[in-house]
């Protein structure tokens, strides 16, 4: 392909690329070469290159996610993945099930079974094979006519206007890429990713704190011992029942008028290895707050005391160093969030991450067309009055992926030769994997 600019000549390559409409998939993960060539007397030929990405996350246990909301289907791509790991279909299915749409009357009403097929990577013996896991979810539920509207009219405060502005461009029927049917591809990386964290001891749990004014209060989980069961108890995700019921009624009221709220999801991750995370600029905390940044929806991230913490003074704030019985280095409290100086610290690893209210309502609200006319919408379709009972099991993967790589990256570069024993703690050794 080459296209003409003034006094030069820009030809555009990308490592084989051909002219199949398939092969444009490659530019999420291939570098493009452009070549600039002048004519005449202008100077010599000069070539940068663009890496045209964003939809792969991650380094060493890289995930790329692909499909439109309304499109034959969306799924992800891993690659990095160790071999040798037990990894089935029902593995990655509890996982989407948890996220799929119509679980209940306080979401979507959209009916997707998101039944995942893994087309590559997983031997018939069920391993992992340490080649790249393909995992497609087909879309059966789609009704683009519900979108004629928003052809043409932007919805207040959803990506269709920035899509426009950056593509020229964009999938409306379920708003495309925007839409969080994207985050298949990320839970059922991250579903991967939980189970090889597991197998070194590691869990990351989630669950929703506040919806819209009902807020949990501070000390009613116990983050020790919480567990999977506690959270999935009922239809909002909260682990505390009283709370749970208040939520689901603040959710019920705006359901029924057409309007929507936001929330906030707390994520805990246990058992996780000292010494993960990358100074200075990929501290652990940063790589955390962009995984969960990245999720549709999202508005706050913060860790440990947050920004109550500005709050406090350095003496209230600190958390004092002690040793337990084991001989372990421990602190009396928890502030950090498990992560100092950007690296983990052994103590429980807890974020926030906060949710808008979802932005397509069924109210009439002002907006432009894109030709520019004023106009009003009120916006049909199918979707979630309020996000967080869902977004749990986005917020595990996220962190999920983060810590794996991490731990892949520590793994590589701290213990590759003897740890100073006094201080390192090495990677827990699995237990070996009894192979059929």
């Amino acid at each position: 392909m080459a296209v003409s600019f003034g006094a030069s000549k820009l030809l555009i390559k990308s490592g084989g690329i051909g002219s199949q409409p398939s092969d444009l998939r490659r530019l999420s993960l291939s570098p493009v070469q452009i070549s600039v060539r002048p004519r005449g007397d202008a100077p010599a030929r000069r070539s940068v290159e663009v890496h045209a990405s964003g939809n792969v996350f991650g380094t060493n246990f890289q995930v790329c996610t692909f499909g439109e909301s309304h499109g034959g289907g969306v799924g992800c791509t891993i690659s990095g993945c160790p071999p040798n790991i037990p990894l089935s279909e029902a593995d990655i299915q509890f996982e989407l099930d948890r996220r799929r749409p119509g679980q209940s009357r306080i979401t979507t009403p959209r009916k997707e079974t998101d039944t995942c097929t893994i087309q590559s990577g997983v031997c018939s013996k069920g391993l992992t094979l340490g080649t790249p896991i393909h995992v497609f979810v087909p879309n059966t539920d789609q009704r683009g006519k519900d979108y004629s509207e928003m052809s043409q009219a932007y919805r207040p405060s959803h990506a269709d206007a920035t899509y426009d502005f950056k593509y020229g461009i964009r999938a409306v029927q379920g708003g495309g890429r925007s839409s969080a049917r994207e985050t298949i591809g990320r839970v059922a990386a991250g579903a991967v990713a939980k189970k090889i964290l597991k197998h070194l001891g590691t869990e990351v749990l989630a669950y929703v704190s506040q919806v819209h004014t009902v807020v949990l209060p501070d000390g009613i989980v116990d983050h020790e011992t919480l567990t999977m069961e506690q959270i999935e108890s009922n239809i909002v995700r909260c682990p505390d029942p009283e709370y749970a019921q208040k939520m689901i009624d603040a959710i019920d009221v705006v359901r029924v008028r057409g309007d929507s709220i936001g929330g906030v999801v707390t994520c805990i991750a246990r058992n996780v290895p000292r010494g993960l995370g990358q100074p200075v600029f990929d501290k652990l905390e940063a790589e955390l707050a962009k995984g969960m940044l990245s999720l549709p929806a999202t508005k706050g991230f913060e860790f440990g005391s947050g920004f109550a913490g500005t709050f406090l003074m350095g003496s209230e704030h600190n958390d004092e160093f002690y040793v337990d019985a084991n001989g372990k280095i421990r602190t009396k409290t928890n502030r950090s969030g498990g992560i100092q100086g950007g690296i983990s610290n052994g103590e429980i690893i807890n974020m926030r991450i906060a949710f808008k209210p979802t932005a397509t309502i069924g109210k009439k609200q002002n907006t432009v067309t894109r030709d520019r006319e004023e106009t009003e919408l009120i916006a049909r379709g199918r979707h979630d009055p309020c996000v967080v009972p869902r977004a749990v099991p986005m917020a595990e993967a996220m962190a999920a992926l983060v810590l794996v790589n991490q731990l892949m990256a520590h793994k590589g570069q701290n213990e590759l030769l003897p740890v100073t024993s006094i201080l390192q703690e090495p990677i827990p050794t699995p237990t070996p994997l009894n192979h059929v």
